[in-house]
């Protein structure tokens, strides 16, 4: 009976379920070796698991061999057809295994009955070993270069399939073990921990473990411990704290001058009012000691904060609490600055946005926060500051010892706790590649045959400036307008504003700025706003909707913008436009603030280029129509997706339905582009579906010519495109096209991804 080795590919994609079925990972292991066994129409088919603390392989699952060699049989990198197979991270197929030179006798498993022999190894992201698989027949020469190509796809499948076992497995230990009474040493703790990523990258230090009790309570010294602090002493807290929290804000003022500073100037706030300082000022007189005059204040203020049912209140108490923090420490002359925090990682229960800009000026490497969770304050900036941030749900995280090794990998979520020699040259070689292709990245990028690409940056904060910089970005495709809005108490004002638009327009000289309006509502919503209570927020009133119904707000907006680039070419663009209608309604407000300006004689610019961002099926329908209308399009691939398949990416119940490479998204953006050519106008992706390497050569294949991204990912998309030709993209792009199904979609590229990452025989 013939091979199938395309069908191979495609059922392979769904043993992620079939574990699901499974009671262990070695049953699991069983019935991927059958289902490889019988589509390959071998005799024999196996899989060998390795460990990296002992560099063994040892057979995990086996159909054709002695059931009795699983578990027993091992090998060593290097030794046999496996694991030599192992060792070069190549595949090795030989007509006549036994004739090998690195064919090794295995008694018991009756295995020189077969000859054809293929060994594939198992690599996670084409370089931390996972393991071999092997498949074997009698029939001489019977494996031949479609074999390999296929066992390539299965292998990358099963990689990881078998890490998400694993982590699964290793997921109910630890639960186990943390609801167990008896505490569990440290060293229980898995080494291994899957969390949730705040701010990527990826980073290695030693652990400083802040007080696992976090900021719970505010308490002072036990009485007979208690010193004797004065009315002076707490006044000298006090001024140092302001100047403390002033320093803090002159410090991080340039770097985050449109978020840092309204931080902190909630912080000074607090600390000057009366009813807060002023209460502990009045109890001391009285004669309550110092110290415990500004816990009573600082957890009558949690108290009230914590009940209230204004969430911005609420939201106070962490403000509350870091204030009652530096207050006793200053009053107990513990001093603020406590050292250098570079090559070393944090580990904390719960921070504050100020604790945040605090470790990160002080060259903080990475931080890891237990069980508290993360604002939305504190993941934009540890993004903005470049500082890895992962969220764990793992109490003993708090137990580590200071000092213990720890390397987070946040473009994965996930963090390694004394982390092997292998793990940590893996990541080093990870690491040097990254930093060389940071080196290397130019000022332009071009395609293998010359072709030009225009690589800008998304920026959400002005600090992300810096790093478009240092990736020599060529502009801003996308300023997400939105989070100065975000981490205020108010709207900020049209001068505010123009502030913070001229500050970008003076970072990025003489390159292209496209400025987008306020995106607000489904998760973005702002709570000093009154809102609709939306049964469905993300088809509600959000982005575009919300503008043109509060006009003075989106008013304020479009003149700030129009004057920060009274002397520069300035974009403008609307999100969520579904009808031209949409579109004109917003374009006629820019003008009626133009023709405001021209009547106030204020310096603007009078004639920005007015686009949109094409995020929804139904500007897909009218695409001819926009096109013919906008000066430019961008292509928002995230919520695009999103809205096409009707996938919710952050439910993870349906999370792995929302795919980029989906028929209906790629005919999609097709059409978008092949509008916008036909109507010569300007069109740009901007989205995660850009950083996947097999997307990007079909948005280059369709036409795309500009690209806007994150930053920090400047360096790889360029070096993957100085690679690509436009020919090989177009065959590439004209294929997925003619698909109909994810089913063949989904061989494909398997197939080509596989040909792209393992080397050749």
């Amino acid at each position: 009976m013939a091979k199938d080795n395309v069908d191979l590919i495609c059922d392979i994609s769904e043993l992620a379920g079939l574990f699901e079925k499974s009671h262990s990972l070695s049953d699991f292991l069983q019935s991927a070796v059958s289902i490889v066994a019988y589509h390959m129409r071998s005799a024999v088919c196996s899989i060998y698991l390795y460990d990296e603390h002992t560099s063994l392989l040892t057979l995990a699952a086996t159909q054709g061999l002695s059931p009795d060699a699983v578990g027993k049989v091992t090998l060593g990198l290097g030794e046999g057809i496996v694991g030599t197979a192992m060792k070069e991270l190549r595949p090795i197929c030989e007509g006549h295994g036994t004739e090998s030179p690195n064919y090794k006798k295995i008694e018991g498993i009756h295995e020189e009955n077969y000859e054809a022999f293929l060994a594939v190894p198992i690599l996670l992201r084409g370089v931390m070993r996972v393991g071999v698989l092997v498949t074997q027949d009698p029939q001489p020469d019977y494996f031949h270069q479609n074999d390999v190509k296929a066992l390539r796809a299965i292998a990358s499948q099963l990689a990881v399939v078998i890490e998400n076992a694993k982590l699964l497995m290793s997921l109910h230990e630890a639960e186990a073990k943390l609801s167990s009474p008896e505490p569990e040493p440290q060293s229980e703790t898995p080494a291994f921990l899957k969390g949730v990523t705040a701010s990527s990258g990826i980073v290695k230090g030693t652990a400083v473990v802040l007080d696992g009790h976090g900021y719970d309570v505010l308490t002072a010294p036990a009485d007979d411990d208690a010193e004797e602090y004065s009315l002076d002493d707490f006044t000298l807290a006090l001024q140092e704290s302001i100047h403390q929290l002033t320093e803090l804000q002159n410090k991080m003022e340039e770097r985050l001058g449109d978020v840092a500073s309204l931080i902190f100037n909630a912080h000074l706030l607090i600390l000057k009012d009366d009813g807060f300082s002023g209460e502990m000022t009045r109890l001391i007189e009285q004669g309550t000691p110092a110290d415990r005059a500004v816990t009573s204040v600082v957890n009558d203020y949690i108290n009230l904060f914590s009940k209230s049912s204004n969430p911005r209140l609420q939201e106070k108490v962490l403000d509350v609490k870091d204030l009652g923090h530096r207050l006793l420490r200053n009053l107990q002359q513990h001093g603020e600055d406590q050292g250098d925090y570079a090559g070393q990682i944090l580990v904390a229960k719960e921070l504050l946005p100020s604790d945040v800009l605090k470790f990160a000026a002080q060259n903080v490497e990475g931080i890891v926060i237990v069980q508290g969770g993360i604002t939305s304050h504190i993941s934009i900036l540890a993004s903005s500051l470049r500082v890895p941030m992962v969220f764990v749900e793992y109490a003993s995280v708090l137990d580590l010892d200071d000092g213990t090794l720890i390397l987070i990998d946040a473009n994965q979520g996930t963090l390694f706790l004394n982390p092997s020699p292998s793990v940590l040259s893996q990541y080093d070689t990870l690491m040097n590649r990254e930093e060389a292709e940071r080196k290397a990245v130019s000022p332009e990028t071009f395609t293998r045959d010359g072709t030009k690409i225009t690589l800008l940056s998304n920026v959400n904060l002005l600090s992300d400036i810096e790093a478009a910089n240092e990736n020599q970005a060529e502009g801003i495709g996308l300023y997400r307008s939105e989070f100065p809005f975000i981490v205020r108490d108010e709207f900020p004002s049209e001068e505010a504003q123009k502030l913070i638009y001229s500050k970008i327009f003076a970072r990025m000289p003489e390159r292209e700025v496209t400025l987008r309006t306020l995106d607000v509502g489904g998760d973005k919503k702002l709570p000093y706003h009154q809102h609709l209570d939306e049964a469905n927020p993300f088809l509600g009133l959000r982005a575009i909707r919300f503008s043109l119904q509060n006009l003075p707000i989106f008013k304020q907006q479009l003149r700030a913008m129009l004057r920060s680039g009274a002397d520069r070419p300035l974009r403008i663009m609307f999100p969520f436009i579904s009808s031209v209608d949409d579109f004109e309604s917003a374009r006629d407000v820019v003008e009626e603030c133009i023709k405001e300006l021209n009547a106030e004689n204020i310096p603007h610019n009078p004639n920005p280029e007015i686009g949109l961002m094409v995020e929804l099926p139904a500007a897909v329908e009218i695409i001819d129509e926009l096109s013919a209308s906008a000066d430019f399009l961008s292509i928002g691939t995230n919520d695009l997706i999103q809205y096409l398949l009707a996938v919710d990416r952050t439910n993870e119940s349906v999370s792995n339905m929302y795919v980029c490479h989906h028929p209906a998204v790629l005919r999609a953006v097709y059409r978008i582009v092949n509008s916008a050519i036909n109507n010569d106008v300007d069109v740009s992706v901007c989205g995660d579906m850009a950083l996947n390497e097999e997307m990007l050569k079909f948005l280059v294949g369709i036409g795309i010519r500009k690209i806007s991204i994150d930053p920090n990912q400047i360096p790889r998309i360029q070096s993957f495109l100085a690679n690509l030709h436009t020919e090989e993209a177009r065959r590439h792009a004209r294929k997925l096209l003619r698909f109909g199904t994810l089913r063949e979609v989904d061989a494909f590229l398997l197939e080509t991804e596989q040909q792209l990452t393992t080397p050749q025989l």
